[in-house]
């Protein structure tokens, strides 16, 4: 048993010294306070993007750890060739793909359809950016949560699982009832790494051009050539989110770890 007391967070506290140092320039400096008003713009769609994207990769990745599971041999290697295909392939590449490939592709399925049934067809450049950068990162990071969410559903006792069958629960209640309450302790803390690499890798939607934190900054030192301020304000903003969010992911760990020692879960 290790009986080592925790190290002191001096990392945390040399991390909020850079920070206050930076936000006090931001709040003394009227460039910093310009370059910070122009970057804010971009983070509601950092956040869109991350939100709506993780929260759509979650309920595939949840479809394909189920998959993996089926008990349909082909439904298992469909799950398992998708996985292993999308985790091969760079998230940057996969966003080039889905802009410039599937996206026209799909635009063109919609009005071959769309043509049968009498409907308007639609031009390729309606298909906004955005929701292109949103899918791309949707199919990137749902093949990595599946993998998490298949790795705490088979950390539960097959022991429990088989205590409900006989039972009488249906396949449904036992994975409601059973599995999925006891699954979600081991894939919290993943899933929340998860999350915090997606408000990082949403930096990458900035290739197709759309308007994030990442995107803003590029234009914005493009055009006062002030290259060192403005990348500055832009790690400053994906600091801020990202160490709130890892800080909060520890207490959550922490929380669901006495938790589970207690049995109260």
């Amino acid at each position: 048993m290790n009986s080592r007391k925790p190290d002191f967070p001096w990392w945390l506290l040399a991390v909020a010294a850079i920070g206050l140092y930076l936000f006090y320039e931001v709040a003394t400096d009227d460039l910093y306070r310009q370059i910070l008003r122009t970057l804010s713009k971009g983070i509601g769609i950092t956040v869109f993007v991350t939100i709506v994207a993780f929260a759509l990769a979650s309920l595939l990745g949840l479809l394909l750890a189920l998959a993996a599971g089926s008990r349909w041999l082909v439904i298992r290697q469909a799950a398992r060739f998708y996985t292993e295909v999308i985790r091969g392939i760079p998230i940057i590449v996969l966003l080039l793909y889905v802009a410039f490939v599937l996206a026209p592709a799909l635009v063109a399925f919609w009005n071959w359809g769309a043509g049968l049934i009498g409907l308007e067809p639609i031009r390729t450049r309606d298909f906004s950016l955005l929701w292109r950068a949103v899918i791309a990162l949707t199919i990137a990071y749902s093949a990595f949560i599946g993998e998490v969410f298949r790795a705490g559903l088979q950390s539960v006792d097959e022991g429990q699982i088989e205590a409900a069958q006989a039972l009488g629960l249906s396949r449904w209640h036992r994975f409601r009832f059973i599995v999925f309450p006891q699954a979600i302790r081991t894939i919290l803390p993943p899933l929340g790494n998860d999350f915090i690499a997606m408000v990082k890798d949403s930096s990458l939607v900035s290739v197709l051009g759309v308007l994030d934190i990442t995107q803003l900054g590029k234009v914005t030192a493009a055009g006062n050539f002030r290259y060192f301020e403005t990348y500055n304000v832009v790690a400053l903003i994906y600091l801020t989110m990202t160490i709130t969010l890892s800080l909060a992911l520890r207490q959550l760990e922490k929380k669901l770890r006495s938790k589970g020692q207690a049995g109260d879960f």
